[in-house]
């Protein structure tokens, strides 16, 4: 049991890592983005698409960080699709279809674990720029 709390803590170090550093420059373009803008409503839509399609490609990245983790321990039957395994345990999909190997059974669960604090986090930095947006808004209206 401990191989598996120590590899998948590591897992979950390097996406929070990943994470850490996508939010961060997310939430500076859009800072500076906001200072800069002429017409609200496309500004919005122009923001909003790159944010989040940057969320969801590093999601993407996230889930095949956790494929190779699978991969380097053999954590699934021989076959399986360890890009589908790990999409399946960090979005908490949880078809069943395929299952990892017994000495390695935690690391689902620790996926799924992971994509959800991740999934929860990406969600409140949308709401970060939002927020941003739409205040930069207000305070052009007031003056």
């Amino acid at each position: 049991m401990f191989r598996q709390l120590l590899l998948g803590g590591g897992v979950n170090i390097i996406n929070i890592a990943i994470h850490a550093l996508v939010m961060t420059l997310v939430v500076g373009v859009a800072r500076r983005a906001a200072a800069n803008k002429s017409h609200p409503s496309l500004f919005l839509i122009a923001i909003m698409i790159p944010t989040v399609s940057v969320l969801m490609t590093t999601h993407t990245l996230e889930v095949f960080v956790w494929a190779l983790a699978y991969s380097l321990v053999d954590a699934a039957p021989p076959g399986s699709n360890l890009v589908y395994f790990a999409f399946v345990n960090y979005t908490t999909l949880g078809y069943g279809d395929v299952v990892p190997v017994e000495r390695w059974r935690l690391l689902g669960p620790m996926t799924a674990m992971n994509g959800v604090l991740l999934f929860g986090w990406s969600t409140a930095v949308i709401f970060e720029v939002l927020r941003k947006a739409l205040r930069s808004d207000v305070s052009k209206d007031t003056r």
